[in-house]
């Protein structure tokens, strides 16, 4: 028995794939989510799930509360993360797209080590600008096992995040510091001797908070919703980002080119301090002025990796004050 609405199209007649094929191979999220199975993990995730307008389940993206829900329902479900909760208006990322980050950086880790993902405790990696949802550290110590530092300038993030690490009982795992300065990146957090496999940040990509609300406006109208956004408007009211985000997690003053340009600039005087530094940059036109920077910088080796989720593309950029010959010593030392 047939059981769609009348004329429904579903997904299977749009002839839509069964995966999502711009996400990286390793991705766990690339086939359509499995809402029975995430629903039995996490029941608060069944009043979000609805019918779409092509008769498939799924949950309303415009929604924050939807987000975060379907957030803590894919945590639990495929890394065994049981308590995971956020502050109102704090940023709610996209556990696909998250994942996706950490996976081309163990290939990129893999390229210096013959191929092979290196997996373990020995693996040391500093995560700038961690949040309160703490996602990349939960992600990557569950995939790979990785040891994680977090940091973050907002003091009720990192008391957030650090009652998710105690919650989930991988404080051993996940270590978390408040970054006092907030002009700031390693400085003041990265210790004496202290050496990290990889660094990673998604920096704050808006130059003000009305460029953000702008973004805020570009993603209402890709989900259907431009209508809502320009009544709200009209009402003197702002609707929220769907992913939420506090003012220092959505920009900074000269946007994402100048924070990456300051990363660049403080990671050249601890360059031994980490094999790659990498960050993620959301727009195009970043490059040539984060180009210029690891240039004067003095950057041995960069690379620029290519990444998609849906609509938006965004790309990883890395890079390391080793030569060949330091990588390989540095691998033969940690890597086991």
């Amino acid at each position: 028995m047939n059981d769609k609405p009348r004329g429904a199209v579903t997904a299977k007649d749009r002839g839509a794939p069964a995966e999502k094929t711009n996400l990286h191979p390793r991705n766990p999220h690339r086939g359509r989510y499995d809402f029975k199975r995430l629903i039995a993990g996490s029941p608060e995730l069944a009043a979000f799930v609805s019918p779409n307008a092509y008769g498939d389940e799924s949950i309303n993206f415009a929604d924050p509360s939807a987000v975060k829900a379907l957030n803590r329902a894919l945590l639990n479900l495929v890394y065994g993360i049981k308590e995971w909760d956020l502050p109102a208006q704090y940023l709610c990322p996209p556990i696909p797209g998250r994942a996706d980050h950490l996976h081309f950086l163990a290939d990129l880790l893999a390229d210096s080590n013959g191929g092979v993902i290196p997996r373990g405790g020995s693996i040391r990696v500093l995560d700038i600008g961690v949040g309160a949802n703490c996602v990349y550290p939960l992600i990557g110590h569950r995939e790979y096992g990785w040891q994680f530092v977090g940091t973050d300038i907002d003091p009720a993030a990192i008391a957030n995040a650090q009652r998710i690490v105690d919650a989930n009982g991988l404080g051993a795992a996940i270590t978390l510091r408040l970054q006092a300065s907030p002009a700031a990146i390693f400085n003041g957090v990265v210790q004496a001797d202290e050496v990290f496999d990889l660094s990673m940040c998604n920096p704050p990509f808006h130059a003000s908070l009305a460029e953000a609300r702008s973004g805020t406006q570009r993603k209402w109208e890709n989900l259907g919703r431009d209508a809502e956004y320009k009544n709200a408007l009209g009402k003197k009211k702002i609707p929220v980002l769907n992913f939420g985000g506090q003012a220092v997690e959505l920009c900074c003053e000269g946007g994402e080119e100048a924070f990456v340009c300051r990363m660049i600039a403080e990671s050249a005087r601890l360059p031994g301090s980490c094999m790659w530094f990498t960050t993620l940059i959301s727009k195009s036109s970043s490059l040539p002025g984060v180009y210029r920077a690891l240039k004067y910088a003095g950057a041995l080796h960069n690379k620029t990796i290519e990444m998609a989720q849906g609509q938006k593309k965004s790309r990883i950029v890395a890079w390391t004050f080793l030569d060949a010959k330091q990588q390989h010593a540095w691998r033969l030392a940690r890597w086991k």
